[in-house]
């Protein structure tokens, strides 16, 4: 394997099929491309002659959709940005904030990273789309799935005020898990 000498980003993007590592190499000299995604080359172009422009690929078991841009500053400087879903990464990970929750749990020494889709009310965990049933509770509903043979719930209640919505809490064992923020 040759060594990633053109190497110039690397971007970290949690979705809910888990965290995906994006790495880009640019050979400002030959021109050349290389998108990786989990360490697996997506995208390869040798001698580019228009050294800016935009990749575009998919990331995840969603194949979500993702593009690096490439703009010249100045001279011979560039700078690299990632979108997801059209938007910057930013704005991409503000946005997912508001629209899933995530919780990591450990369960008989395994780590589990459980995503609820709020839109969808879709269950990940670790890349996996739970099969899930939800009912009708007096205060609210309830997402019952199973994780390693371990009972989960994902109880949403009204928290009574416009601005905060519905409050997600995941429920394993009879035990309250944290919410963690990616």
């Amino acid at each position: 394997l040759e060594k990633m000498t053109d190497l110039v980003a690397v971007w970290e993007v949690a979705l809910s099929d888990g965290v995906h590592k994006i790495e880009f190499e640019h050979g400002t000299t030959s021109g050349k491309r290389v998108v990786y995604v989990d360490g697996k080359e997506e995208i390869r172009r040798e001698w580019m002659f228009k050294l800016v422009g935009r990749e575009t690929f998919t990331v995840g078991a969603t194949k979500t959709k993702a593009a690096i841009n490439i703009d010249a500053v100045s001279g011979f400087a560039y700078e690299y940005t990632l979108e997801i879903n059209g938007k910057s990464l930013k704005k991409y990970m503000e946005n997912r904030l508001k629209t899933t929750n995530t919780w990591i749990l450990n369960l008989d020494g395994t780590d589990y990273r459980v995503v609820l889709e709020k839109d969808t009310m879709d269950v990940w965990c670790n890349g996996e789309k739970m099969e899930t049933a939800g009912e009708f509770v007096e205060d609210g509903t309830e997402t019952h799935f199973t994780v390693a043979d371990h009972s989960c719930c994902i109880k949403a209640v009204s928290s009574g005020k416009r601005k905060e919505g519905i409050i997600h809490t995941l429920i394993v064992n009879d035990r309250e898990i944290p919410e963690v923020v990616e």
